[in-house]
């Protein structure tokens, strides 16, 4: 059975048309308006093994955090909805990814109650067209719409771009891990009975 989604959201602000594919091969297509976006984005699709297509016409007239935050929501949306019941995942995920100088932290907890822990000191204000105080809003929305505990910290780095793509590497392979079907997982990996 494939563990995918489709989402679509318009608002005022973003019309947005998502599919994720939890089972992919690292597949994507990409139209978020903001370029770096794209390429964080393609990142997580790539090295978390998930086909994703993103479409997203927002209001970059304005700036770029409605974009930003709403494709975060419908992602989120998309991994809750992708996982359906959580039966035999794993849940839990981390992973400790090197990007030259930089060393970024990501572990995760799909445990259906969202939370977000966000350490991570950029020195400038923008990369590319993205304003770097739009990644922590990115990782918010996803965490909060997917229902997740999520955990991201530099460890070490000063190249904001490299910082910010171990990010979103980190993130997938995290994740990657989480959603995986274990064979000695019955039903959901939870003393409650449910996620």
């Amino acid at each position: 059975m494939a563990r995918s989604a489709q989402i679509n959201r318009k608002t005022k602000e973003t019309d947005i048309s998502l599919t994720l594919n939890l089972d992919g091969r690292g597949e994507s297509r990409l139209d978020t308006g903001i370029g770096f976006f794209d390429h964080m984005l393609d990142g997580f699709a790539r090295h978390g093994f998930f086909d994703l297509t993103c479409k997203v016409n927002g209001d970059l007239e304005v700036d770029g955090h409605h974009t930003v935050e709403d494709t975060g929501i419908v992602l989120g949306q998309a991994i809750r909805q992708a996982l359906g019941d959580k039966k035999g995942i794993r849940r839990y995920g981390s992973f400790i990814l090197p990007m030259d100088e930089t060393l970024a932290l990501c572990a995760l907890d799909l445990s259906g109650r969202p939370y977000l822990n966000f350490v991570c000191p950029f020195s400038t204000s923008r990369v590319g067209y993205l304003d770097t105080e739009l990644v922590r809003e990115f990782f918010y929305a996803v965490s909060y719409s997917a229902g997740m505990n999520l955990h991201l910290k530099i460890l070490e780095g000063n190249n904001n771009h490299h910082m910010i793509e171990a990010l979103f590497k980190a993130f997938a392979k995290a994740l990657d891990q989480a959603v995986t079907l274990d064979p000695r997982i019955q039903d959901v990996l939870s003393t409650k009975g449910s996620l």
